[in-house]
């Protein structure tokens, strides 16, 4: 019998080198940390103008020194800049630091101390997207010309943004394919959103209105029928035109929405308005903070309180209730 010769097994090697894995953990961590392709926008633009004034200064924008970003709070401040924008600025700085995984200069108590005068000079109060009341918003739609496709478009963003507190980013995120109608009116996929950036499963309930001509889900209805004769059967629900009449396959930007919100309902307002105004009629309408958080999904009731409009100091208001 011959001599066994021992065979020594292929190696198995790593499938994968150990580098390949730490860049995806570096692209993930970065994707944590980036927030909402909205937020990524404003800090991008924020962080544009600090580089720019590091420039200006002749000083390293990353990483930032502790004198460096005092002094461009400093000229912020200076220029009339608002509280919230200034911390923003701060943010994006501060993220810029944390992507490259180097220490924030916004982290040293210093600092934390310079912002804290800046509040208290500046005042904290923000300028809030104002509410409108359900007549107006009513007298609106139903004055709007339906003869031309925009108006049909039109009435459909108001309509389905007020009636589902959409953000003006989850209106134009939606596609025909995220619509589901049954006898009751339309249910929204809603993909993703501010609060829900994991793309989790969440959906939106809007309900058939008595009044067909402020009906959201008929007013859903008519531009899909529209889209539908134009061939469109997916894809972006909300999209531009050409010359206001011809239609693109360009999915709306939220700037647009901003747009139709005042140029229907007046300049004072803002796309924001749709789902301040949510909030505001249905708290006064009685309803309570769970359901309004069902529909707009907040995940606290403090962002309920911080979002209800109410300008008349007789509103909501419980002396009303001593019965003196």
């Amino acid at each position: 019998m011959p001599d066994l010769i021992p065979v020594t097994p292929p190696a198995v090697g790593r499938a994968r080198a150990f580098d390949d894995y730490a860049a995806e953990t570096g692209a993930f961590v970065a994707a944590g940390l980036e927030g909402s392709a909205n937020t990524q926008r404003a800090y991008a633009g924020d962080w544009r103008r600090f580089t720019a004034w590091c420039k200006a200064m002749d000083r390293p924008a990353l990483p930032a020194a502790l004198e460096t970003l005092a002094g461009f709070v400093t000229h912020l401040a200076s220029e009339g800049k608002k509280l919230a924008t200034i911390q923003r600025h701060c943010a994006a700085v501060a993220k810029a630091h944390q992507l490259q995984d180097l220490p924030s200069p916004t982290d040293e108590k210093k600092f934390k101390v310079l912002l804290k005068g800046v509040g208290r000079k500046k005042g904290k109060r923000q300028r809030q997207a104002p509410a409108f009341t359900l007549a107006h918003f009513k007298r609106v739609v139903q004055g709007i010309d339906l003869s031309r496709p925009k108006g049909v478009r039109d009435r459909a963003i108001l309509l389905l943004g007020l009636a589902g507190a959409f953000r003006r980013e989850e209106l134009v995120s939606l596609d025909v394919e995220h619509l589901r109608f049954d006898e009751d009116g339309l249910v929204v996929d809603l993909q993703r959103s501010k609060t829900n950036q994991l793309g989790e499963a969440d959906e939106k309930a809007v309900f058939f209105a008595p009044d067909r001509r402020t009906c959201p889900v008929r007013a859903v209805k008519d531009w899909l029928q529209l889209l539908a004769e134009n061939g469109r059967t997916s894809g972006p629900l909300f999209v531009s035109f050409y010359n206001g009449q011809r239609l693109t396959r360009q999915r709306l930007s939220p700037e647009r929405v901003n747009l139709v919100v005042q140029e229907y309902l007046g300049a004072e307002y803002t796309a924001h308005s749709l789902r301040a105004s949510f909030v505001t009629i249905t708290k006064l309408a009685g309803a309570d903070d769970s359901k309004i958080m069902n529909q707009t999904k907040h995940k606290t009731t403090a962002m309920i309180r911080r979002y209800t409009r109410l300008d008349n100091i007789r509103q909501h208001n419980a002396a009303q209730d001593l019965a003196l």
